[in-house]
């Protein structure tokens, strides 16, 4: 299993923070533009049970991902499970904590890549590099939406 974690500290309160992700389009608006992928379908919010599908490109290849969300507490966290998708196994975790009147938000992620330990020596790297990219884009946007709305 392999870890990945991004956390930024926002200057607006945890509410704001949270409602933003609540925006049905906020999977366009957080994808940044260099990554190839499209959204599918939107089932639902943040709540248990809610669905997000996409089609994402490994090089020419298009490859299914389905998440579902299985655990939320409002203005807390959420997170969802990879449910149909390219890795072996897939949790990411939507942290949401008050920090002085401001939000710390952190993404963690636990994986699996398909290939078992071989494949996560040689290739936990580049795809840790490639999250702390898409990552840092996605906080550096909700950084700026959020701290516009105050």
């Amino acid at each position: 299993m392999v870890n990945f974690k991004h956390s930024s500290l926002i200057d607006a309160p945890v509410e704001v923070v949270w409602n933003f992700h609540e925006r049905h389009d906020i999977l366009q608006i957080l994808t940044p533009p260099w990554q190839p992928v499209q959204v599918i379908r939107r089932q639902g919010g943040l709540e248990v049970g809610a669905i997000s599908e996409f089609r994402i490109f490994l090089g020419p290849l298009p490859v299914r991902w389905v998440a579902r969300h299985t655990e939320c507490e409002r203005y807390r966290l959420f997170s969802d499970r990879q449910i149909a998708g390219p890795m072996e196994s897939w949790v990411h975790r939507h942290e949401f904590v008050q920090e002085n009147g401001k939000t710390r938000l952190t993404d963690a992620i636990a994986y699996k890549l398909p290939g078992g330990p071989i494949a996560e020596l040689l290739l936990s790297w580049w795809v840790n590099a490639r999250l702390k990219d898409m990552f840092s884009y996605r906080h550096e946007v909700t950084k700026r939406e959020c701290e516009q709305q105050i």
